[in-house]
């Protein structure tokens, strides 16, 4: 009769323990899974005066280019940290064949991302959809780059394509859901609110003596 084994608890070695199971070589020879981004996102309320740490990297979502663009023009002072894939066609236009013209311009504005967090410096984005998947890639960089993560969402109307889409955005967004992208803090405007925040500045709280 055979004698039953026993369970035997394992030890892993320091060397081994990285904190997310992603970061471990796969067995099979396949490359790591990407990092798990997660963290814990605080909502903010609406308010008419935001600060961000200097360096930070800022999202501004929202279904309207138009909205997005007035935003953006009004309330952030150092126009060299806005970044867009807007911004990058608009330069690549003419210089690089069409059909080439996503991709090249995608590749660069990742490019302009990457140099700037590399440097320490804000950046904001303003992005062309409501889509995590545009989000994912930038919010990597800066979690590569220990960058702080946040996000705004200007919660306009929308038409019947963009809808689902919208709803779950903000349905996200308040339950705290983009903790799970690697964003840190999110906040939602939504109508009179959009235009009652006055100031955002990117600096450092004074000291209080």
């Amino acid at each position: 009769m055979s004698t039953p084994s026993t369970g035997r608890s394992v030890k892993i070695s320091d060397d081994e323990r990285s904190g997310w199971s992603s970061d471990r070589p796969r067995r099979d020879g396949a490359p790591p899974r990407p990092a798990d981004l997660t963290v814990r996102c605080r909502v903010l309320a609406p308010t008419d005066h935001m600060r961000y740490t200097p360096g930070s990297l800022l999202l501004i979502v929202s279904a309207s280019v138009i909205e997005r663009d007035r935003f953006v023009d009004r309330l952030i002072e150092d126009k060299a940290a806005v970044l867009s894939l807007d911004k990058v066609r608009t330069l690549l236009a003419g210089r690089v064949p069409e059909e080439q013209l996503p991709d090249k311009a995608a590749e660069l504005l990742y490019a302009a991302i990457k140099r700037r967090l590399t440097a320490g410096d804000t950046v904001v984005v303003a992005l062309d959809s409501l889509t995590a998947q545009e989000r994912e890639p930038i919010l990597r960089l800066a979690t590569e780059n220990k960058r702080p993560r946040h996000v705004i969402f200007l919660d306009s109307k929308v038409g019947e394509e963009d809808r689902q889409e919208h709803d779950a955005l903000r349905k996200g967004l308040e339950a705290g859901d983009l903790g799970a992208e690697g964003v840190q803090t999110a906040m939602r405007l939504g109508g009179s609110a959009i235009t009652d925040l006055r100031k955002i500045v990117f600096r450092r709280a004074p000291r209080q003596d």
